[in-house]
């Protein structure tokens, strides 16, 4: 991993945050309310999130420890998120682990979740009134969009005629706008301008947009043991998702209509159903398109940060760390 000036490296944060995370966590009464919190925050994943917290509060010359209980509260909503989230999509497993509502209940998954929105806002009071202020407002507006875009997600599940265009805002609310709030989070600690605040708000935005197609791609492309997902997880379960998006685009009647019935079959792990829906993917153009999507979000992340009134030096810390995240094969 590659260091950076005087800043960290990306897994010198991830060590950091995780280490505070630690540290935040100890056992409580109710155990079936508390338990599966500590749970389902120690089961891992990239911290990507709490990382550009902290990252980014140093890239406007604050000390990264300033930001640990703001990305301590990112990284708790994300968790919320994703308890509340497996008892919609009734998921079993979560990184490879059971669901919360599989090992304990769903009452106890929604309690839970419950508790854990409460808590991320709870860590905002850490800090001083008008920071908290700041904080809390961003965050609550942050909060309610990812809802929106969690409904537009189930929405479409029953919708054949869902657009490019409606895809990539529900991306942009369900995932892009908490990577962009994580980011401003930072700035905010950091006290930097508004200007700048709203440009690495911008950055995050474009790069978690980004994030989420190159996870679509990795899904049916990527090595399922890097990954860390089940191969064509998407197909099987019939997402209909930006490379589908554009597939039914390219595609001729007679190759619409294929894609259409492959995708209202029940959910099942056909391997001819994966590997036919990979190889429509792949003549329609439909996964080039998807490739240049990625590059396309990824530059337009890339040319906010000329606005940013920080060093080259800087500019470029954050340059190799989304070049980093997009050439990623999990």
């Amino acid at each position: 991993m590659t260091y950076f000036s005087n800043m960290l490296s990306i897994e010198d944060y991830r060590k950091e945050f995780v280490y505070y995370l630690n540290r935040f966590i100890s056992p409580k009464e109710p155990r079936n309310l508390y338990d599966p919190i500590h749970y389902i925050l120690q089961l891992g994943g990239k911290r990507l999130r709490p990382v550009l917290t902290l990252m980014t509060a140093e890239i406007f010359d604050c000390d990264y420890k300033k930001a640990l209980n703001a990305a301590l509260s990112v990284e708790v909503f994300h968790n919320f998120s994703l308890v509340h989230d497996d008892i919609l999509d009734v998921a079993p497993l979560r990184r490879g682990k059971e669901t919360v509502h599989e090992k304990w209940n769903i009452n106890i998954g929604i309690l839970s979740g419950d508790a854990m929105l409460i808590i991320a806002y709870q860590l905002f009071e850490n800090y001083e009134s008008k920071t908290f202020q700041t904080l809390a407002k961003l965050f609550s507006k942050t909060a309610l969009v990812v809802c929106e875009g969690q409904q537009y997600d189930i929405d479409f599940e029953v919708r054949n005629d869902v657009t490019n265009t409606e895809y990539l805002k529900m991306i942009e609310y369900k995932t892009a706008v908490l990577v962009a709030a994580a980011m401003q989070m930072g700035a905010i600690i950091a006290k930097a301008s508004l200007e700048d605040q709203n440009s690495i708000y911008e950055f995050g935005k474009n790069l978690g947009i980004a994030f989420q197609l190159q996870d679509d791609y990795l899904d049916a492309f990527g090595n399922p043991e890097t990954f860390g997902k089940q191969a064509g997880g998407d197909i099987i379960e019939n997402k209909k998702t930006y490379l589908y998006i554009k597939a039914l685009e390219f595609s001729s009647d007679k190759g619409k209509q294929e894609l259409h019935d492959l995708f209202s079959l029940s959910p099942n792990n056909s391997v001819h159903k994966i590997e036919r829906v990979k190889q429509i993917f792949l003549t329609s153009g439909s996964a080039e398109a998807t490739k240049n999507a990625i590059e396309y979000y990824t530059n337009k992340a890339f040319s906010v940060l000329e606005t940013l009134n920080i060093s080259e030096n800087k500019k470029n810390v954050l340059k190799q760390f989304g070049t980093q995240l997009m050439n990623r094969d999990d």
